[in-house]
């Protein structure tokens, strides 16, 4: 999927539930050729997932292999910047001197799938992530192997 048809899916997404629990993720660069995929992998290996509290007011993000929590957000639903429709808003100016000119933003494109965008300072990157309920394992390599569930349909299940 490219950039163009990722953020139509979001746009076509409802903001569901705010996750629970443990999730796991990984970068999605859309383009041409093996550099995207390399460096969504390496993304993988600095970033991991996330951890929201039980009340979903907060995460923690999983850094590094090991899946340390690190980099606190405030969670909260709220009209997306994208195209003002709801969503569940990362925001971590309340909560991290390190990030706090990042926000992320949520919509759910499947049944436990969920697309984010990243905006630095205001602006949108290119840059999407996805995330999924780690299984038992908590195993997670960082890549992007949701992206195919989603080329098949915004209602796919995981994989």
């Amino acid at each position: 999927m490219g950039r163009g048809e990722l953020d139509e899916l979001f746009g076509a997404s409802p903001a569901g539930e705010v996750p629970r629990g443990r999730w796991e993720g990984g970068f999605l660069l859309p383009g041409p050729g093996p550099v995207p995929q390399l460096v969504a992998a390496a993304g993988g290996l600095a970033w991991r997932g996330k951890v929201f509290a039980d009340d979903g007011a907060t995460l923690d993000n999983l850094v590094t292999p090991l899946g340390v929590r690190a980099v606190r957000a405030a969670v909260r639903q709220e009209p997306s910047r994208r195209d003002g429709l709801p969503c569940t808003v990362v925001d971590y100016a309340p909560t991290s001197a390190v990030a706090r000119w990042l926000r992320d933003e949520l919509r759910q494109v499947g049944p436990g799938l969920y697309l984010g965008l990243v905006y630095l300072r205001g602006r949108r990157l290119p840059v999407h992530f996805w995330l999924r309920p780690s299984d038992a394992s908590g195993a997670s390599d960082g890549t992007s192997e949701p992206a195919q569930a989603a080329e098949s349909g915004r209602q796919t299940a995981t994989p």
